[in-house]
């Protein structure tokens, strides 16, 4: 059964093609340069099919396969950015999403999209070749301080989607951590140690992630 818990309408499909960028003195290949494309993408176990993906390490994968970000940021970020070439994509999302928002979203949550079924993972961390995208290094604590990064998903069932299908949920996570709770559990100095301990016993998130915050525990914590 799907439920329609609020709505959620993808607007927008992007990848990305090859492209070099110099990066200290050394070029390096990016998938960050995502555009619209017309007619539908298909999403893999590990990755969307077409889209490149540059660094395995870091992107791609069981839980990184398919990034979504919300068009409403647009219009925050366009005016900090109006020299821009502005298009869906400019954050590297494979799916721009009208109405994501962050702190209605448990990590963990499972979501039809099209015809693939897809679980919320983990927020997006920006890295250096955001900054290059937008021509300054400074955006990566914009965007931690902004606090509405997206979100990463793993797919359960691999399908297509399409510009205007909605975005159903079908189950909530049985644990209530919202992404950006999450996002600004990672970033903050002094960790939450609720939300820290929610953050441990969510399996949706990646076990090297949970053990990595393991040691923000203060004794007696658990």
């Amino acid at each position: 059964m799907v439920f329609y818990f609020y709505k959620m309408r993808v607007i927008s499909t992007n990848l990305a093609s090859s492209r070099e960028i110099l990066w200290k003195g050394n070029k390096i290949s990016t998938g960050i340069y995502k555009s619209p494309v017309e007619g539908h993408i298909y999403l893999k176990s590990e990755h969307v099919e077409n889209d490149l993906i540059a660094d395995r390490k870091v992107h791609g994968g069981i839980h990184k396969a398919c990034y979504l970000f919300s068009s409403q940021e647009y219009s925050y970020w366009k005016p900090l950015y109006p020299n821009l070439d502005w298009d869906w994509g400019m954050f590297g999302e494979n799916l721009t999403v009208d109405g994501l928002d962050e702190s209605a979203v448990f990590i963990g949550d499972i979501y039809k999209i099209g015809t693939a079924e897809v679980e919320v993972s983990q927020p997006r961390e920006p890295c250096f070749k955001l900054g290059v995208r937008f021509g300054n290094q400074g955006i990566l604590a914009q965007f931690i301080e902004r606090s509405f990064p997206g979100f990463y998903v793993r797919i359960l069932k691999e399908g297509k989607v399409s510009h205007g299908d909605p975005i159903s949920l079908i189950s909530r996570s049985p644990v209530e951590l919202t992404i950006k709770e999450f996002f600004e559990l990672l970033f903050s100095k002094e960790k939450n140690q609720e939300k820290l301990q929610m953050a441990l016993s969510n399996e949706a998130i990646p076990e090297r992630k949970r053990l990595k915050l393991k040691r923000y525990i203060k004794k007696g914590g658990l």
